[in-house]
């Protein structure tokens, strides 16, 4: 049932060039589950959007750039004065409230030759098809804090807040944009939940509960080990008192004189 609905988002996907709004979209959930997350956004690759700006002989690569829906309007430009795309990063935007920062760059999607679909019910071959596909916003936690990474970081999102994601195709040989997206529409991440608000199925008991069970149970369980201990001390002290009878008993028995026949 699953591989049905996954085939059916990639046919939709597959129609794109034919009802395309020329924006980011989020992944359909057939794709990507628990999708956004506290800190990541699966994203649509832009399959066949920029197909009529393509030029035979050139090169050209994907900007994806993100903000949060708080920055001003002003400041959402992605290319300077001379059209080329801007090199701002996640730190100096302070994670997109200042402006866009470019969180990501790849290939341009090959609207005429995707991921073979037959491959999805390969388990193996699922999850090189779905990065084929889709890319996740936020998915790179450790880029920010080593002093040796050169690429495009792609950090993790702040968890409930809006942001909007846009798609540049950027001519690799001149280095200028050739064509871009509009912005996405508003996306949120998810918020953290409360311990007090986490559903605690069976019975939805509350985190105090939760607490006040466990204390009962750690009681109960030391109560029943006394008890079995005390038990225990019982029937070992009733066996020493046995056997000690026993022994007083033959030492008695072995020490009493015995009657002296008399001789005729």
């Amino acid at each position: 049932m699953c591989s049905h609905w996954v085939l059916l988002a990639f046919c939709c996907l597959g129609q794109l060039c034919a009802d395309q709004s020329l924006k980011p979209q989020i992944a359909a959930p057939q794709l990507a589950t628990n999708n956004p997350t506290l800190t990541t956004a699966a994203l649509e690759k832009p399959f066949c959007m920029f197909d009529s700006s393509l030029s035979p002989n050139k090169s050209y690569i994907i900007y994806l750039y993100t903000m949060k829906e708080s920055a001003s309007a002003i400041n959402s430009l992605v290319t300077d004065n001379s059209s080329k795309p801007l090199d701002s990063t996640f730190q100096q935007t302070s994670g997109g409230q200042l402006g866009p920062y470019k969180a990501a760059l790849f290939n341009v999607p090959n609207c005429a030759s995707p991921p073979k679909l037959a491959d999805v019910g390969d388990v193996n071959k699922v999850s090189d098809v779905l990065k084929q596909y889709l890319f996740r916003v936020g998915d790179d936690g450790t880029c920010l804090y080593d002093p040796n990474f050169l690429a495009v970081c792609n950090p993790p999102l702040a968890p409930d807040t809006t942001y909007r994601f846009k798609y540049v195709l950027l001519d690799s040989t001149e280095g200028i944009m050739k064509d871009q997206t509009l912005w996405s529409d508003p996306i949120k991440t998810r918020k953290v939940k409360l311990p007090l608000k986490i559903d605690t199925w069976p019975g939805r008991r509350s985190g105090d509960m939760i607490v006040i069970t466990s204390i009962l149970s750690v009681l109960v369980f030391l109560l029943l080990a006394g008890f079995l201990a005390s038990m225990s001390s019982v029937v070992m002290g009733s066996e020493d008192s046995s056997a000690e009878t026993r022994c007083v008993s033959q030492t008695t028995q072995q020490s009493e004189p015995r009657p002296q026949l008399s001789s005729e």
